[in-house]
């Protein structure tokens, strides 16, 4: 498979200015009720009932043996809980919150295609979607307006997500783009996210990674909230464990496919999952490492001469 890399333009505005990519292919869920948080913080691995409207989280969906079935953004607004995951954790994620409201005065909805979501990467993301009131921490959220209709705006570690109704999403991404914002595609999107070093369910992580494995404990994890599904070995692994892999960076010394397998001179310790071309740096790419594997130790891509450097990945 031959990687295509974005464009010049594409990486000059998310270096400088703003890039505008559709990310409507995102699964969209909602929680309303007067016990939704409660409801929700029973099912995943963060604390959800201490977010106040305008902050929002991120938290793991897993099974009781503490195994991912998805990762998931959390936004509070002053009416319900939005929440935003890979489409391919869609169903299950859905599956296990409506097991988890038995009991609690909450009802889940699909926003899936009723909604557009677009994300602006890039220094000049605030500027262009006007998002002068939304604060500062990752997925902080706040209403606003873009081409006189309602949007909501998403902080993130590399910009703002636009989340508005599908009816004017064209509208809404006519008016980013007449602003200033750069169209690009989702190989820009992956560059920003490996060079950030964060994991993708569905490409990184799957149904057998714990989420330390991940490189998650700090951002998606609370381990002084109440019980959760999947607690006692997330607790356990944390406390008492090391996880037999790790998230880590990659600079490949060329081109390489996605799957190739990654080894030292005695054995396999990972796989190659995530792959791009950075302007700067060359190849680089995000894989699950078993833990003998050190940091800065050279691993042999697949079977021919390209070689990877392994470092931990900045920031999961």
């Amino acid at each position: 498979m031959t990687l295509t890399p974005p464009s010049s333009a594409e990486v000059g505005a998310l270096r400088s200015g703003a890039a505008l990519v559709d990310r409507s292919d995102r699964g969209r869920l909602a929680l309303s009720g007067p016990q939704s948080k409660e409801a929700l913080s029973a099912v995943v691995t963060n604390e959800i009932e201490a977010l106040t409207p305008g902050t929002g989280c991120l938290a793991a969906c897993c099974t009781a043996k503490g195994r991912m079935l998805g990762d998931l953004r959390v936004l509070a607004t002053d009416d319900e809980l939005l929440l935003i995951v890979e489409r391919c954790a869609l169903q299950a994620i859905f599956d296990a919150i409506r097991h988890g409201l038995v009991g609690y005065d909450a009802e889940l909805h699909k926003r899936t295609l009723q909604t557009n979501l677009f994300s602006l990467l890039g220094p000049q993301s605030r500027a262009i979607a006007g998002a002068g009131s939304l604060g500062e921490s990752e997925d902080d959220n706040v209403a606003a307006e873009l081409a006189g209709r309602p949007v909501r705006l998403i902080a993130t570690n590399v910009g703002v997500d636009v989340l508005c109704a599908g009816d004017y999403g064209e509208q809404v991404q006519a008016a980013l783009l007449a602003s200033g914002a750069t169209a690009a595609g989702e190989p820009l999107a992956e560059l920003a996210r490996i060079e950030s070093g964060r994991p993708r369910y569905g490409v990184d992580l799957d149904e057998t990674v714990i989420p330390e494995e991940g490189g998650l404990n700090d951002r998606a994890v609370s381990f002084t909230k109440g019980c959760y599904v999947g607690q006692e070995t997330i607790a356990r692994l944390h406390y008492r464990g090391r996880p037999n892999r790790r998230l880590c960076s990659l600079k490949l010394s060329g081109e390489a496919e996605i799957g190739a397998a990654l080894s030292t001179s005695e054995r396999e310790v990972g796989v190659l999952t995530s792959l791009a071309i950075s302007p700067e740096q060359g190849p680089i790419g995000l894989a699950l490492i078993r833990r003998e594997a050190e940091d800065g130790s050279t691993l042999k891509v697949g079977d021919g001469p390209i070689e990877a450097t392994l470092f931990p990945a900045p920031s999961a």
